[in-house]
């Protein structure tokens, strides 16, 4: 084991190393630490060290715990995983707390050493546990750096001794915006809530100079000091009493309920603030343990975390050379084209962002320049970096700018005429070698493709709205896309630092797919008389970010009209009938100028500035309500199984090839209920058997929308999971 390596200087300092061989990011195993944890009593142990400072080898300190080291503990434990996963956890709370009390008598709290961490950048998950065990944290000046406790953010929560950390350091008024949202400070801002204690240009040195000086009462935490009083108050004191009224309402208001994450660290803070450090630490085990336990909690690191990581770094890349991009033309300067100049730009990418008149041109470059603007008001930016990134964004007309481009994406008008147009006109000019690609969110590639002369260079790239803020691309292969197509796909959106799924060519490809139904859905039992106020409420109680009725009134209903026009028109008799009531609904809205907050009427009725009022009144007299209404798990299973169906139809029809992009790519999309790992995952929780079961129930109250998929039954029948079927990338085919 090589992940830490010390050395004791002449000067009796014992400098820890910690370097993670062959990774950019050096991140916790169990082996590890338990190789720290030797280093720490060989250092405590020899009477020429003084004292130790831990650092990192790397430009950053630590990215967090290897993950799979927490699966590896559940599985090693055989019969009882529960009793493993404690166990483990309380090996590192052991080890971390070695560091805190450093040799010290436990009676007066004197004779231990100092030992001090020295973080050159980014310190997150155990990265920054780590260093909150030690003595003082010193950190360089490095803006670029992140400091904080993300976990919250994959379904755990700081369990290496973080929370009662951060808790008893900061209080919990103080600890709940990192904790309880995971958020990620510069040095500056962490050193100012309290979580580091110096800025220094050269931490190693501070470090040592530190710990050479430091005395018996430098070295003890506040919490082990005798009369120690939690900044904020205790639970049981009137001003702690109502932070936690507080945080029990935000955590509802946020989560409705749906992750069990933040239940479980409200649970290990209320209960471990209430007694002694140890005893604590014990608890965060145990609530930590639960969280693990839960297969919420396996779900989202899964999706979230592994399969996420392995997508990004191209777990599908096809082989081909290095594709990455150059020079970037973008046809249309709208909000997507605009967007996507943005992006790349900010990657360092060249970018012709081309329009047909040069004052559009003009006002998409403007866009990225308004952005910028507020990155130098949030001091994320200066105004030398707006200036360079506004320098790679050429707004023109003139197509000759696209001679030497690599990469084309078309972001015009959903109207293959125009696109068609636009791609002949590109393709006069465009080396041979140089990939087109659309930014299509409906219209299928191959069709599109057959306006181009090279249709194996020819490829959808499908942006989410806004580009700078969604992290998901689609990548759609159309019938005759090529191996280096999709590479040069793929390293671009690494380029511009987002999540790819790549998906075969179908209508409404496969994030749009899963959506539409799940809106259609809402809808429709607004239409059968189902409140509105429960539609949305049950969805946003299944972790969905927004209920149907809302989202498309974000999105407007003139655009579900035009799809379902246009779906209409391409699908003919084989359209569905029980589309109807649906349809008469969206058009009469359509018609009455209802098109959502755009137009400040929709579903709801808003003020002046936008603001939703409530749900519009005149919809119960175009669907008067049922005197009955349906139970809220009935509502969120139709709901639910609208969506998971389609993905499954997508796996079984080829258009998903990895059910790790289906899971990734309904959460980062469309924001399946992150909770649930995604789709496939929400199946696996279930079980087979009863998804197939309760189709059946759905198709005979509902219809057939709700039949169960023959790879759906299949499965049940042979009482298959999808991860154990599919493993970790096979295709259903």
């Amino acid at each position: 084991m090589t992940d830490f390596t010390m050395e004791k200087g002449a000067d009796g300092v014992a400098l820890i190393t910690w370097d993670c061989p062959g990774k950019s990011m050096n991140v916790m195993s169990t082996e590890a630490l338990q190789h720290l944890d030797g280093l720490i009593d060989d250092a405590l142990a020899d009477d020429a060290v003084k004292g130790i400072v831990i650092t990192s080898g790397k430009k950053d300190f630590a990215g967090g715990m290897d993950l799979n080291a927490l699966a590896d503990m559940k599985n090693a434990a055989g019969d009882n995983p529960a009793q493993g996963l404690f166990d483990g956890i309380m090996q590192m709370h052991a080890a971390l707390r070695k560091i805190e009390r450093a040799g010290m008598d436990a009676k007066t709290n004197k004779g231990g050493k100092p030992i001090a961490a020295a973080i050159p950048g980014t310190a997150v998950g155990i990265g920054l546990e780590l260093p909150l065990a030690t003595h003082r944290i010193f950190s360089a000046d490095n803006p670029k750096a992140k400091i904080g406790l993300p976990e919250i953010m994959v379904g755990i929560f700081p369990g290496a001794g973080g929370t009662t950390r951060f808790v008893r350091k900061l209080g919990v008024m103080g600890a709940s915006q990192y904790l309880l949202q995971g958020k990620l400070v510069d040095p500056k801002k962490a050193k100012s809530a309290g979580i580091i204690d110096e800025i220094v240009e050269d931490p190693v040195a501070a470090a040592k100079e530190w710990v050479l000086n430091a005395k018996d009462a430098d070295i003890v935490k506040p919490w082990d000091a005798k009369g120690y009083k939690m900044p904020g108050g205790a639970p049981y004191h009137p001003a702690g009493f109502q932070t936690f009224v507080g945080a029990n309402a935000m955590v509802n208001g946020q989560t409705q309920g749906a992750f069990p994450a933040a239940k479980a660290l409200l649970s290990a803070v209320y209960e471990g603030a209430l007694v002694p450090f140890d005893t604590a630490l014990k608890i965060e085990a145990r609530w930590f343990t639960h969280v693990l336990m839960n297969p919420s909690s396996a779900a989202m690191i899964r999706s979230l975390f592994l399969n996420k990581e392995a997508l990004e770094k191209g777990a599908n890349r096809p082989e081909a050379p290095d594709q990455t991009v150059r020079k970037l033309g973008v046809m249309g300067a709208g909000m997507m084209g605009a967007g996507i100049a943005l992006v790349s730009a900010l990657a360092g990418i060249e970018v012709v962002l081309i329009d047909q008149k040069q004052e559009a041109a003009d006002k998409g470059k403007s866009y990225s320049g308004s952005y910028l603007d507020k990155g130098i008001k949030r001091g994320k930016i200066d105004a030398a970096k707006k200036e360079k990134v506004l320098g790679l964004i050429n707004a023109t007309t003139d197509y000759d700018a696209l001679k030497d481009a690599d990469l084309i994406i078309e972001a015009v008008f959903e109207d293959p005429g125009i696109k068609a147009e636009v791609t002949k006109n590109v393709e006069a000019v465009i080396p041979d070698t140089c990939i087109f690609a659309s930014n299509t969110s409906t219209l299928p590639i191959t069709g599109l493709a057959k306006a181009s002369s090279r249709p194996d260079q020819f490829i959808g790239i499908h942006f989410f709205s806004p580009v700078e803020k969604m992290a998901l691309v689609e990548i759609i292969k159309g019938k005759e896309t090529g191996d280096r197509a999709v590479a040069k796909a793929l390293d671009y959106v690494r380029q511009i630092r987002k999540t790819p799924i790549v998906v075969n060519d179908e209508r409404f490809f496969y994030a749009n797919r899963c959506i539409i139904p799940y809106l259609n859905e809402g809808a429709r039992m607004v239409t059968e008389g189902v409140a509105p106020a429960l539609v949305d409420n049950a969805a946003r109680q299944l972790g969905m970010p927004v209920g149907p009725l809302q989202l498309m009134d974000e999105t407007s209903i003139d655009l579900g009209v035009k799809i379902a026009k246009a779906t209409k028109a391409a699908m003919g008799d084989a359209y569905p009938a029980d589309a109807k009531p649906v349809d008469d609904l969206m058009f009469a809205m359509f018609e009455e100028g209802r098109l959502g907050r755009k137009s400040k009427a929709g579903f709801f009725d808003y003020d002046e500035s936008g603001k939703r009022q409530g749900y519009w009144a005149g919809l119960a007299d175009k669907c008067p309500r049922m005197e009955e209404q349906p139970s809220l798990i009935e509502v969120q299973h139709r709901l639910m199984f609208a969506q998971v169906l389609e993905a499954v139809r997508a796996l079984e029809e080829g258009v998903l090839e990895d059910i790790r992009e289906g899971d990734v790519g309904a959460i980062l999309g469309w924001g399946f209920a992150p909770w649930s790992g995604g789709p496939f995952s929400w199946l696996d929780i279930i079980g087979t058997p009863y998804a197939a079961e309760r189709c059946d129930q759905l198709e005979e109250a509902y219809g057939e929308r709700f039949k169960c998929p023959n790879l759906l039954r299949e499965m049940a029948e042979k009482g298959q999971s999808f991860y154990g079927r599919f493993g970790q990338n096979s295709a259903a085919a």
